[in-house]
């Protein structure tokens, strides 16, 4: 461990250990499992993780986060969010992450409430600083704290922590909420959701680690990592991609050639 990556790993546990006891708003992704570990670590067990499930959450990613909290021995709850019955959801204005965050965070505080826990905290990493993050305000609002930013704790060290700690996540792709995949107006229904979640699954299937769908009506917009660029563009890859995306209902299918990168979606906006 380098001592900058120490020291952080030191004002994590010096920002932990005074919460008491704490509700881990859990995704089951690599930033989530390693925070949720350290609670449980330095906590004693005073823990309670959280995992929404909704159309906007990977079916798979909902079982793989049930075990990982298993071997963890952390007390874990599923809740049904419906961010789908919400028309500012729905409507996809750049502020819909923060509609969707007040629904799952204040879900959460009532829960803490019920079970008299002092303090609700989330995995977001000190790189997320750089994006917009409209859920930031939710999470201000209903008292959320975000530990790993505290601790100035980024993406990458935070792997390479969760590595040293044998976690099975610490090399997982990057997730995020499938909403992120429509371009901004672009209404949210839980039948394009089902055909971005397939579409990224199948192309994971390929071998193919990190990667976006970004879903343009009857255009997909493939985002991966430049070194995987050539997965896609095997020829026996390139027919199945394409015959498995037009039978999802896709017209065209396009590769980014700018690669994968968190956040796309809001290259566009005026901030």
């Amino acid at each position: 461990m380098t001592p900058k990556k120490e020291e952080k790993f030191r004002r994590l546990k010096e920002i932990l250990s005074p919460l008491g006891s704490v509700l881990v708003a859990y995704s089951g992704g690599v930033d989530s499992t390693f925070l949720l570990k350290l609670c449980q670590d330095t906590l004693e067990g005073k823990v309670l993780a959280v995992t929404a499930n909704s159309p906007t959450y990977p079916s798979p990613e909902l079982a793989k986060a049930v075990e990982v909290a298993k071997s963890l021995s952390v007390r874990h709850r599923l809740i049904e969010t419906k961010e789908l019955e919400n028309p500012n959801f729905v409507a996809n204005s750049p502020d819909r992450c923060y509609h969707c965050k007040l629904e799952l965070f204040g879900r959460l505080k009532q829960i803490a409430q019920e079970e008299e826990i002092r303090n609700i905290v989330d995995g977001s990493n000190y790189d997320d600083l750089k994006d917009f993050r409209p859920g930031r305000r939710a999470a201000a609002e209903l008292g959320v704290r975000h530990p790993l930013q505290e601790a100035q704790l980024t993406k990458d060290e935070i792997r390479a922590l969760s590595k040293e700690m044998g976690l099975p996540t610490w090399d997982k792709p990057s997730l995020a909420c499938l909403a992120s995949r429509f371009p901004y107006g672009t209404p949210i229904t839980k039948q394009s959701l089902l055909v971005v979640e397939e579409a990224e699954a199948f192309l994971h299937s390929l071998g193919i680690g990190q990667l976006r769908l970004r879903h343009y009506d009857k255009t997909a917009r493939i985002e991966v990592e430049p070194q995987e660029m050539h997965l896609l563009l095997q020829e026996s890859n390139r027919k199945r991609i394409v015959a498995r995306l037009r039978e999802l209902g896709y017209r065209y299918v396009t590769l980014d050639l700018a690669g994968y990168r968190s956040g796309s979606m809001n290259e566009g906006l005026s901030l």
